[in-house]
């Protein structure tokens, strides 16, 4: 389903943001005080404005209350990241997602109303520190501090040729899997009777500490 975002501040991770949601066919409005990132993203946005996104009239013109999403990517300013995420939940925004330098930004952006906070740069480590340490998880998604989406592969020959059931992996780890992959092929609502087969890929959300241990149970 095609939802709407603003993308407010079009840094490095404010362009990434709107490049993956226009590949993804979204409506995204891009907005920076900048006109140089702004040129950058016209083609690739649905709309494009140059504006301070800290003037409260600016965001009440843009009917900032009616996106689904509004993502703050301004970084390199604290107090603009701050003043728009406030004047956007103020102004009636649903979720506001905030990206944060350090933790007391973070702290702060919080307060102030922020949804979602995160730390593309710190999460960026962690994820590859994950998959250095692990054997069979290919990516991470953190959904928050405590639980997250993985890909996990399954090589080991216990965890084969049996059905979900038999798995029982939400039992076992309190995992819950959302799809599998077998090939090229991905079943993205899988029935408790489907197989797991070597070498298949399962989704699975839950807690961090309980997809690491189910991976550490397939170094087994």
């Amino acid at each position: 389903m095609k939802k709407s975002f603003a993308v407010l501040g079009l840094g490095r991770f404010g362009q990434s943001v709107v490049e993956t949601l226009a590949e993804t066919h979204q409506d995204v409005l891009a907005v920076d005080v900048q006109e140089a990132p702004v040129n950058e993203m016209t083609e690739i946005a649905t709309q494009t404005l140059v504006a301070d996104t800290r003037d409260e009239e600016v965001l009440r013109e843009l009917n900032i209350d009616t996106f689904d999403y509004v993502i703050v990517g301004i970084g390199n300013n604290m107090e603009a990241s701050i003043l728009t995420t406030m004047l956007a939940k103020e102004l009636g925004a649903e979720k506001v997602i905030a990206k944060a330098e350090t933790s007391d930004h973070g702290r702060v952006l919080k307060r102030v109303g922020a949804d979602q906070v995160i730390f593309p740069e710190r999460d960026m480590g962690h994820s590859i520190v994950r998959k250095l340490l692990s054997n069979h998880i290919l990516n991470f998604i953190d959904l928050s501090d405590k639980y997250t989406l993985a890909e996990v592969v399954i090589t080991d020959p216990t965890f084969v040729n049996q059905n979900l059931i038999q798995l029982n992996l939400r039992q076992r780890f309190d995992l819950t899997i959302i799809a599998i992959q077998h090939d090229q092929k991905i079943n993205i609502s899988p029935q408790p009777t489907d197989m797991v087969m070597l070498h298949d890929v399962l989704t699975v959300v839950g807690p961090i500490e309980h997809v690491e241990a189910l991976d550490e149970a397939l170094k087994k």
